[in-house]
Order: C-alpha cells, then sequence, then structure tokens
C-alpha cells in the first residue's frame, strides 16, 4: 500500500492512538474481552465449530433457539454456518472475576448462500483453571444495517463484597434476583411501559429479531409502541456472581403484535444499582 508522504505524520499519529487505546484495556474485563476475540480469530483462522469448542465445557448451554447442552449439540457435529465472525461491543466481569458478559455484532454464512447479520449474547463463567468458558450463549438475527454502537466495557473495582460460603445462602441470593424477574413478569401482565419503564436501565440494550441492536429505555419504550408490541414472560432459569453484583434470568415469552402472536426464549441480564434495585443492563428476545 502506498502512502501520501505529506499524510504519514497523520498516520502515524492516528496509530500511535490506536495502539494506545489497545494497551489501555482494563487487565480484568480485558481478559474476557480477549478470550471472546481469540474465539472470533479462531473462527475465522479454521472454523466455527473449533472456535465454538474452545470456549465451552459440560455445563456449557447453547440456544439453537432452544437450549441444549453444548458439547453434546457440537460432538454431534451440527449443521452450523460454515463462515462465523463475531466481536464483543459490550463486556462486563464483576467483581469475583468468575463471572463476565460480552455481545456484539455477528455475521455468518453458508458456502454458495447470501450472508445473514446477527447479534450475539455471552454469559461467561470461569472455571478452575482460570479460562473464560461459555455459560450460555444466544443469537438473534437482523438486517447488520445499523450503525455500529459504541464499545462499551465495564472494568470492576477493588470493592470489598462479602464471601458467602453457604451453598443455602448462595441459592437464597440467586432467589432474589429471581423474584425481580417474576415482578417484571407480573407487571408486564398488567402493562407493558410501567413494567419497562420501572425494571430497565436507563442505557438499557435491547436486541429484538429482525431489528438492530437498540439503546437506551427511552428508545427501546418507542419501539415497542410503534410496533404494538405485548411482552408477557416467564422465567425459568437464573444465575448471579459471586460477588453479587451483576446476575442474569433467562425463560419464555410471548410477544403479541398486530400481526400474529410468537413463542419467544429471553435473557436479560441485570445489575444491582446503588439503590438496591435490580436493573435490566441487557434483554435479548428470540423465537423458540
Amino acid at each position: 500500500m502506498k502512502f501520501n508522504k505529506n499524510k504519514l505524520p497523520l498516520f502515524l499519529f492516528c496509530t500511535m492512538l490506536f495502539l494506545q487505546a489497545s494497551a489501555q484495556l482494563p487487565d480484568k474485563v480485558g481478559s474476557l474481552i480477549t478470550a471472546d476475540r481469540n474465539a472470533a480469530n479462531l473462527s475465522k483462522n479454521t472454523n466455527p465449530h473449533e472456535a465454538l469448542m474452545s470456549i465451552v465445557d459440560k455445563s456449557s448451554t447453547l440456544y439453537v433457539p432452544s437450549p441444549v447442552n453444548a458439547l453434546d449439540y457440537l460432538n454431534n457435529r451440527p449443521n452450523i454456518p460454515d463462515v462465523m465472525s463475531w466481536s464483543p461491543n459490550f463486556a462486563l466481569v464483576s467483581k469475583s472475576l468468575e463471572w463476565g458478559v460480552t455481545s456484539g455484532r455477528m455475521e455468518f454464512q453458508k458456502i454458495g448462500v447470501i450472508k445473514r447479520y446477527g447479534q450475539y449474547l455471552t454469559i461467561w463463567n470461569r472455571d478452575k483453571k482460570g479460562n473464560w468458558k461459555i455459560h450460555l450463549r444466544a443469537e438473534v438475527e437482523n438486517f447488520g444495517k445499523g450503525p455500529k454502537s459504541d464499545f462499551i466495557f465495564y472494568e470492576p473495582d477493588d470493592s470489598w463484597y462479602l464471601k458467602h460460603r453457604s451453598k443455602v445462602r448462595l441459592q437464597q441470593r440467586e432467589e432474589v434476583v429471581t423474584q425481580s424477574d417474576e415482578l417484571f413478569s407480573t407487571i408486564l401482565k398488567a402493562n407493558n411501559e410501567t413494567a419497562f419503564n420501572e425494571f430497565l436501565s436507563d442505557d438499557v440494550r435491547y436486541y429484538y429479531p429482525w431489528e438492530e441492536e437498540i439503546e437506551g429505555k427511552k428508545n427501546v419504550l418507542a419501539f415497542l409502541k410503534k410496533k404494538r408490541i405485548e411482552i408477557t414472560t416467564d422465567p425459568t432459569g437464573v444465575g448471579r456472581a459471586y460477588s453479587g453484583e451483576y446476575a442474569y434470568t433467562s425463560g419464555t415469552a410471548t410477544v403479541r403484535s398486530k400481526e400474529k402472536v410468537v413463542k419467544f426464549n429471553y435473557i436479560r441480564v441485570w445489575q444491582l444499582k446503588d439503590d438496591y434495585q435490580w436493573r435490566v443492563m441487557i434483554e435479548m428476545m428470540f423465537e423458540r
């Protein structure tokens, strides 16, 4: 590639800024971002099957779209895309450093067929060897035409957290999150707008089939109103970081629009806010 000599200083300056920004990626959340990117590079350089096999274990679940054990599914050599690429634009890691989330844009394709686009969401756990492994992974398809979202990541601080040893107490802490999702679901049955206003974070990211990533509670509410969508949910699964500040819930949903009624699955990523209320940071809805 040839460069204009007059533009070379600007090029070097921009390159230095890029390298500096890359070097400044925080260590804690950076380890998860690196794990996700390494798997994506493996998919690009080998194939999606090998990439996914590198980041699953016996407890991993893939939604395809129904939930299945990832190892059983991949060992049966499923009919997955020949080519698949993805890149995170959202990442967080808990203070306990064993729980994290990434999401971002993806592309996939069968050889000889048109390229398709979507959004992925992965809940991660760290194994005893310190390797990040998929706990849950789900995808939703869209047209791939929207603008790219800014990369947002949450680096955990070093503040103290209560280290529980009792399995009973840990289960009780998960039940608190389940109760929040159950209340969310109850209010949804009465009034969707009230429920979303109460439980979504102001900066929520919302993933819905054939829609580009929706950022912000106001935009989510505007989208649901415009599409005349009514949603009811039924929680079935829960998981919470050991340090307690993040969690997820999953379950089934019924989505009613002016055209049809569709059965969905959903995953919600929750954060415990400073007012001690749980709010949804990410919600993904995808057909069963």
